[in-house]
């Protein structure tokens, strides 16, 4: 099996429930997704995807992720996809850094790799754990009358794990926090996410004024000697999300004992071969696990599930099905959602059947000459 021929798509995906907001008034409309299609000589095609959220959240921008892939794109041609270590190490080399531009081609290897095979991705990440997994969703920035509002209707929905986003001002995050604590349902999953937001002092205030709340402290600060001194004052359980880029943050993680639990962002990490090398260890290391991205509809979410899936089941958190975020179907056969569970699509691969119509004309389109 050869790579014949790479497609790259640039696809806007707007949100179904309108602006999403974060503190300091970041804001962002849609995903700005780049989706990546490679062919194999025997008629197979790989699906990979890759969207940030604005140009806000992380290293990583759409632009970018088009240039990138254009620049990468001529290297695979004539190269074996299932061969997955040697095309990282291929991409590593001709294009350094930037591993959010390498997200959907990786993405895209495996998944062909999988089809080839016959098997389901799930098969080829270690395995499946368990039929489905537990949701949470997010609660957006606003006020506290707004937030306990949007908590309550999310808690209607039959969820039970929220993502409550704080990092603003801290006094109006402490208020909001306890509003929405007063309105679910008690035994409700509380993440308090700041986006690495505060200062190590903000978060203090922040953790002593809320010492009656049973939550988990997601990334309060930025750098992992800030966390640390949060940490220290802490009797919370802490999960770090923006921290992890690499294997040497993981490492750093484990010997500082900074954290109970990891969110792994495939993108962020640089596709689904590092995701799965930093999820085996992270699960023998005893973190707790959520594997998902900064973004993104079926394909995206599909790779998420399969890599949730395949997290041993006392090491998995939680999922989120980023493909109910948005407005637009990139694929038939998307990843199920029952409830508050979701699931992996039926199929080899990914599951998903892709939809090229959804996708408008490809911004690179280039054929193996051999």
């Amino acid at each position: 099996m050869i790579i014949r021929s790479v497609k790259a798509y640039r696809v806007l995906q707007p949100f179904v429930d309108g602006p999403y907001r974060m503190s300091k008034g970041r804001t962002a409309d849609a995903f700005d997704a780049v989706i990546v299609a490679l062919t194999s000589d025997d008629g197979l095609t790989g699906w990979g995807e890759m969207a940030p959220l604005g140009t806000f959240y992380s290293a990583a921008f759409a632009a970018g992720a088009e240039a990138g892939v254009a620049e990468i794109a001529p290297h695979l041609l004539g190269r074996d996809p299932r061969a997955l270590a040697q095309i990282g190490r291929l991409m590593d080399t001709v294009f350094a850094g930037h591993p959010y531009i390498k997200s959907a081609i990786d993405m895209a290897c495996w998944d062909l790799a999988a089809r080839g095979a016959g098997v389901p991705l799930v098969t080829m990440l270690g395995g499946r754990e368990g039929d489905t997994a537990e949701l949470y969703k997010v609660v957006t920035h606003g006020t506290p009358d707004s937030m306990a509002a949007h908590a309550r209707r999310i808690m209607d929905e039959g969820y039970r794990r929220i993502q409550v986003k704080v990092g603003g001002d801290v006094h109006g995050d402490i208020e909001s926090l306890h509003a929405v604590a007063g309105v679910v349902p008690k035994g409700t999953v509380i993440f308090c996410d700041a986006n690495a937001g505060w200062t190590p002092l903000k978060a203090r205030q922040f953790v002593d004024a809320t010492r009656d709340v049973d939550y988990v402290f997601e990334q309060p600060c930025r750098t992992l000697e800030e966390n640390m001194s949060v940490r220290r004052a802490c009797n919370k359980p802490m999960v770090l999300d923006e921290s992890v880029e690499k294997l040497e943050d993981l490492i750093a993680i484990h010997r500082m004992g900074l954290a109970d639990g990891l969110t792994l962002k495939i993108s962020r990490i640089g596709g689904v071969s590092k995701t799965r090398l930093l999820r085996d260890l992270a699960a023998e290391m005893g973190f707790m696990i959520t594997v998902e991205d900064t973004g993104g509809a079926e394909i995206d979410t599909a790779a998420m599930a399969h890599l949730s899936l395949s997290t041993p089941e006392e090491r998995r958190s939680h999922a989120i099905a980023f493909h109910q975020w948005v407005t637009i179907r990139t694929a038939s056969n998307e990843p199920p959602v029952i409830g508050n569970r979701m699931g992996i699509p039926d199929g080899d691969g990914l599951g998903i059947d892709v939809l090229p119509e959804t996708l408008g004309e490809p911004f690179l389109s280039l054929t193996h000459a051999g």
